[in-house]
């Protein structure tokens, strides 16, 4: 008997009382699909999974230290450098994009304490962890689980609803708007900090300190752009992208790519768009 092929990728957006704190919800099952490993590559964003029917396997985290192995649950932190994730032709689940500054509110911790690791949902979130992963296992649809996860998620909302200092709100957020090319000197300069002061607020709160939480927007805006290059003249490559993402040339993004992503830009791409995360699903566009 032969399996149907199944490929199913849902992303909403949450309910509009947590969009501060959450980014976009992406469901995701496949059957039957060639094994595959995804990277899971640096972001400004941490990483909330829930599997559905087959637990998620970590062929490497981003700290080394942590040894691979099967999850059901999992909770990562910012980080710079690739997670690896394997299949063997099925897997499914429900990522949850959270913003760093609304760790505080909906995890009860700052994002900070989770720099570099991988945890399972449940030491963070406790019972409200293994309640979503139950509820959403049994729901009938992705509507439903996504659901779930804006009735859950508003409870957790109201005691520990708590708000960063806001002169590092405010770094944080001209450091996204700006592409992660805002010098550190003024971001250090406009919030009347010195910076060693925003260094250490930065590592506290957000996982990263100001220069390597821009070198990772950077980076990431710039892998967005590779899925889906803008409009511009005939001939828009990598020099053109590198230079509109604040590169020195197209040699600082292919370094940065080997860092960051562990491999080549071109081999990312070719490995990626066979899998599932790829594309719109991991860069944020297309959202309503």
């Amino acid at each position: 008997m032969v399996t149907a092929v199944v490929d199913e990728h849902v992303r909403r957006l949450p309910a509009e009382p947590l969009r501060p704190y959450v980014a976009w919800y992406t469901g995701y099952r496949q059957r039957a699909v060639p094994p595959a490993f995804h990277r899971g590559l640096p972001s400004p964003l941490l990483t909330l999974i829930f599997t559905l029917d087959e637990p998620l396997t970590v062929l490497a985290h981003p700290d080394p230290r942590q040894r691979p192995g099967d999850w059901t649950t999992l909770i990562g932190g910012l980080h710079t450098s690739p997670a690896l994730i394997g299949h063997q032709g099925a897997q499914s689940g429900v990522q949850i994009a959270l913003r760093p500054l609304g760790a505080r509110a909906l995890l009860g911790l700052p994002a900070g304490e989770l720099a570099q690791l991988d945890v399972p949902a449940e030491a963070v979130l406790g019972p409200s962890g293994a309640q979503i992963h139950e509820r959403i296992q049994t729901a009938i649809d992705w509507s439903a689980r996504f659901a779930v996860l804006d009735e859950i998620f508003l409870t957790l909302l109201g005691p520990r609803d708590a708000a960063a200092a806001p002169e590092l709100a405010w770094a944080w957020r001209l450091l996204l708007r700006s592409g992660g090319t805002t010098p550190v000197a003024r971001l250090a300069a406009a919030t009347g900090w010195s910076e060693r002061h925003l260094n250490g607020r930065f590592r506290a709160e957000i996982g990263l300190s100001p220069k390597a939480a821009a070198r990772v927007i950077r980076f990431d805006r710039a892998r967005r752009r590779l899925v889906r290059p803008p409009a511009g003249p005939p001939g828009y490559g990598l020099a053109a992208l590198a230079a509109d993402c604040g590169y020195f040339d197209q040699a600082h993004l292919a370094r940065e790519f080997r860092t960051l992503a562990g491999c080549p830009p071109s081999q990312w791409l070719a490995e990626e768009f066979r899998n599932i995360q790829a594309g719109l699903w991991l860069s944020g566009e297309g959202l309503p």
